[in-house]
């Protein structure tokens, strides 16, 4: 049975139907993530199992529990908000220890539990400060402080990470991690990060307007995508998608083929088996990102090609590719849904 469920939950704006019937399955102690572009419903699908959004239709279930019309302070769940929201006036220990305060818990108790809290984030030098002392990365920290001081069943986080520059994201986020493991807390996760989806996850819930695509395993669903869309929003750089005419011959329900950029080769242009001239080159120190646009047929997006290491070509230079077409090729029919296989030269 499943810690946390969603069953067929719907979110009406006016004649907007953001959320269409989610239904989702969440075991105890999984760190979901769920990603997708703006607009997709990942925040509003997060509000409504927080209970800040009105579930319009079906039910979300917690623990056995209905708590679909539950108010939000009976739910037992804690939030983290992009924005941190931590009272200026207090310090840390008072932002941390607030909603323990204000449910008259025993004082003793909440010593402890801010103090345990507190030496699990690195902020037991900072208790007595208040949030504009604080650098953007030790906010966040009291941000999650609050939250674990209250046990809850289950943490939401909201794009937690997005205010802060990149390498305290990247610390961060080991952070974030290392805490779910040491506290085994069942925990949703809200991004639209790929690194922040792939490094985090237990399983990753892809949405698209308002309802979910795939959900699978950070490489289930890089290895194997359900369709165009969800191969192209998993991995960075995005999946190469062209039409099939570039890349051979195939039946016809196969209309577009996909190769990631680390499964094209560069080779010369007379020994590949398709040509094409260098149109960007990216140097980024521990691996080369070079942008192709091929001879023979006008893409929107010129094919990317990744390197681990470096090159002497440049910008103007004529180039072949090639690949291994048994391993690592996706087939998409004309509505965008992924071929499983290909057998003797037909795709089902």
């Amino acid at each position: 049975m499943a810690f946390l469920e969603l069953k067929s939950v719907d979110k009406y704006y006016g004649k907007l139907h953001a959320i269409k019937e989610v239904s989702l399955e969440i075991q105890s102690g999984e760190f979901i993530v769920f990603v997708g572009p703006s607009g997709c419903g990942k925040s509003t699908l997060l509000r409504m199992i927080a209970g800040l959004e009105v579930i319009n239709g079906g039910q979300l279930i917690l623990d056995g529990r209905d708590i679909t019309e539950v108010p939000p302070s009976k739910r037992d769940l804690a939030m983290v908000f992009q924005s941190y929201a931590l009272y200026p006036h207090m310090t840390v220990e008072e932002n941390m220890s607030f909603a323990l305060r204000l449910a008259k818990v025993d004082p003793a108790i909440i010593q402890e539990k801010v103090k345990m809290a507190a030496d699990k984030l690195n902020l037991t030098a900072y208790l007595q400060r208040t949030p504009k002392a604080l650098s953007g990365g030790q906010r966040q920290r009291v941000a999650i402080g609050r939250s674990i001081v209250r046990s809850p069943k289950v943490f939401l986080f909201d794009e937690p990470l997005s205010n802060l520059d990149a390498a305290l994201r990247g610390n961060t986020r080991v952070e974030i991690a290392s805490l779910h493991r040491e506290l085994g807390a069942t925990t949703v996760y809200v991004t639209h990060d790929q690194v922040e989806a792939m490094t985090l996850a237990d399983r990753v819930v892809v949405l698209r307007d308002g309802i979910i695509e795939q959900v699978g395993t950070p490489l289930e669903l890089y290895d194997q995508p359900i369709n165009r869309f969800v191969a192209r929003f998993i991995g960075m750089p995005q999946m190469n998608v062209a039409p099939a005419s570039l890349f051979g011959q195939f039946p016809a329900q196969v209309a577009e083929v996909g190769i990631r950029p680390e499964h094209l080769q560069m080779v010369s242009p007379e020994d590949g088996l398709l040509a094409g001239k260098v149109v960007l080159v990216e140097a980024l120190g521990n691996e080369t990102l070079v942008h192709i646009r091929p001879d023979k047929v006008q893409l929107e997006e010129p094919l990317i090609v990744r390197l681990y290491g470096r090159t002497t070509v440049h910008v103007g230079d004529r180039v072949g590719l090639t690949w291994d077409d048994s391993k690592h090729i996706h087939y998409f029919d004309a509505k965008g849904m992924r071929l499983t296989h290909m057998t003797q030269g037909v795709a089902a």
